[in-house]
């Protein structure tokens, strides 16, 4: 999949050190959940275990060739949003040097049409802290309409007392 910018393409092997460069930023995971990486092999650890599926994919910069985020859906695993029955879950990040570039935004919209032309999925669910609201802006760009529901995850890396905001997008109407 891609666009003139970007690319998305499966995780390797050889990507652990790119990956370790974003996310070991401390500004990076915690405003999506998760603790930041504290070496070049717990990375290469992420690759093999989290990233590697068919619906996990690194944001490569066509420019460079080198990852600079990672966007992805699945189950709505053991996260406390209010999914439906079978509702898949999206997220993404991107390294903080492509913040505010709509770099995301073009992500977001390549893998919501890869999963219209090859899914049945009727919708997708997603959620963001409500301190990061750039990232909610990217779900509405891409037509995910909030529920107006919000809740706590303590499961999501320092998710105890931060509201996420949740939003939907229904796929097959």
């Amino acid at each position: 999949m891609e666009t003139e910018r970007i690319l998305l393409r499966p995780w390797y092997d050889c990507d652990a050190e790119a990956l370790f460069k974003w996310a070991s930023d401390p500004d990076v995971g915690p405003r999506a959940g998760w603790p930041p990486h504290n070496s070049v092999e717990e990375s290469l650890e992420i690759i093999r275990t989290i990233f590697n599926n068919d619906t996990t994919w690194a944001i490569v910069l066509k420019k460079s060739g080198n990852p600079i985020g990672a966007i992805g859906y699945g189950p709505s695993c053991d996260c406390k949003l209010p999914a439906r029955d079978g509702e898949p879950l999206i997220g993404y990040w991107i390294a903080k040097s492509y913040w505010n570039k709509g770099i995301c935004t073009e992500a977001l919209k390549l893998m919501l049409d890869h999963i219209k032309a090859t899914t049945n999925i009727p919708s997708l669910i997603s959620g963001h802290f409500i301190d990061n609201p750039a990232s909610g802006r990217v779900m509405e760009k891409c037509g995910f309409i909030p529920t107006g529901e919000t809740c706590i995850d303590p499961t999501q890396y320092l998710g105890d007392n931060r509201p996420i905001r949740v939003l939907r997008l229904e796929l097959n109407r």
